[in-house]
């Protein structure tokens, strides 16, 4: 049993690896890519895809579980694949319609995969491998950064303008690797236990098509009201309340790093040939960014509870840094903010302010500093490494506050993100870059104090139960 479940962790990060190779990449390049785009066929825009799959994907969460419970994890991650697939296979052939209909799908899909992820891995997993089999999972699943923009560097290095073969091999390359993805999901194997549920009895009467999926569909459905009810109880308390800044900035810092950033760079006018090649350079050490702060050895217990299966493992980094400090969670948020802080600044400094917006695929403004590859990706780093000071952090304090609600907690955390992620978008080709920072600052400052008062209440709280 315990190889068929270890065969089954590494096949679903390999699966997501390959899956998300296509998506993170084509995240990041998706609204260069359609400013080279604009044509009579063609008039869509990158940045309102991606609201589009993030709004969705926010509403979506709701009804997630239900469909999972009645059609099973495994086809539900195959039937997302296929969507997934589908908006990488648009930018073949694109058209505005088609770009913009599977943006509402894909963020349907999302939803189901990330749901279905989550009850896949738990089904697999036991209290003494949880933290080994979300380690593997993250671990794989940031990897996915590194390829695909790898790919975009070798390929658009040295160019100024993207032609259109070099668009088809991309995203043909891409959509290989997206079904690679999708076709992996089909060979997990069933858990025993899974098989194994259903006494002889309840078998013999449920496993007769309808009436299986009839069952299921009833306890689904009561499983998805009694949720729905406790999401709106954990709503309305004062922990949530307090934590929603934070969640909310991790969806504005979520949507700059993974679709704005690495469109200003290759915007930018004063790195001449090499700023598209940059693109891909820049997604490349923002996953570094991110690897470095959310890898933890497959043994250590990470700054995650362990309650949910979607909780990424407490970076490693953080883990040496805070390990038995009775606020570790603030120092690492604190750390995250002033890393991103930094970024903010170094960005104002180094990328023209209207990089965003253009309707080109250049800038026409001159930024305070020379622009500088260097800086710009060291910005590239700083915010990747800066996401998961923010995200490790708000999982663990999540998923230890509500223990015993994990799965609604973390329901409300995704939604927050995703509508203010969805929000940021859709502002991010009309606000200039300083107006964009400055409302990252102000809101990152915001739920940072917030996130040290939840910690200072249940730091209080737990030295009142000790005493």
């Amino acid at each position: 049993m315990a190889d068929r479940r270890t065969f089954n962790v590494v096949i679903l990060g390999v699966g997501f690896l390959f899956v998300f190779t296509a998506f993170t990449t084509c995240g990041n390049i998706e609204q260069t890519i359609v400013k080279s785009l604009q044509n009579e066929t063609f008039n869509g825009s990158g940045y309102h895809s991606l609201g589009i799959i993030y709004g969705v994907f926010s509403f979506s969460n709701l009804l997630a579980p239900m469909f999972v419970s009645i059609v099973g994890p495994k086809l539900t991650m195959f039937l997302s694949g296929l969507l997934y697939s589908g908006y990488i296979a648009v930018f073949i052939v694109p058209y505005t319609w088609s770009f913009y209909f599977t943006s509402v799908l894909i963020g349907i899909g999302a939803a189901m995969l990330w749901t279905a992820q989550g009850q896949f891995l738990v089904e697999n997993s036991e209290a003494s491998t949880i933290n080994r089999n979300t380690g593997v999972f993250w671990a794989l699943l940031q990897c996915s950064m590194l390829f695909g923009n790898l790919y975009i560097y070798l390929d658009w290095n040295g160019k100024s303008e993207i032609s259109e073969s070099s668009r088809k091999n991309i995203f043909l390359s891409l959509l290989v690797a997206s079904i690679l993805g999708t076709l992996s999901f089909l060979i997990l194997k069933k858990d025993f236990h899974e098989e194994d549920i259903l006494t002889e009895d309840e078998g013999q009467s449920l496993l007769s098509g309808p009436v299986m999926y009839k069952h299921r569909a009833n306890t689904a459905l009561q499983d998805a009201k009694l949720e729905f009810r406790t999401i709106l109880q954990l709503v309305n308390t004062r922990t949530i309340f307090l934590l929603s800044p934070c969640m909310a900035y991790s969806g504005l810092e979520l949507s700059f790093y993974s679709g704005v950033y690495g469109t200003c760079i290759g915007a930018t006018t004063q790195f001449g040939n090499k700023a598209k090649g940059l693109i891909g350079i820049s997604g490349i050490v923002v996953g570094i960014g991110e690897i470095v702060g959310e890898f933890e050895e497959a043994q250590s217990g990470g700054g995650c509870s362990g309650t949910d299966a979607r909780c990424p493992p407490g970076g490693g980094l953080f883990g040496l840094l805070c390990k038995n400090s009775h606020f570790r969670r603030t120092s690492v948020v604190f750390l995250g903010m002033v890393v991103h802080f930094i970024a903010f600044y170094l960005i104002f400094l180094n990328i023209p302010g209207d990089a965003p917006v253009v309707f080109s695929t250049t800038t026409q403004t001159t930024p305070f500093l020379t622009p500088s590859a260097s800086v710009a990706l060291l910005c590239s780093f700083l915010l990747g490494l800066g996401d998961s000071c923010f995200n490790t952090q708000l999982y663990s304090i999540l998923g230890c506050v509500y223990a015993e609600q994990s799965t609604p907690a973390f329901a409300i955390f995704k939604f927050i993100q995703s509508v203010f992620a969805a929000v940021a978008f859709f502002y991010s080709g009309y606000l200039l870059l300083m107006w964009q920072l400055l409302l990252m600052v102000v809101l990152g400052f915001t739920g940072t104090l917030c996130f040290f008062i939840v910690e200072r209440m249940q730091n209080g709280a737990t030295d009142v139960q000790e005493y």
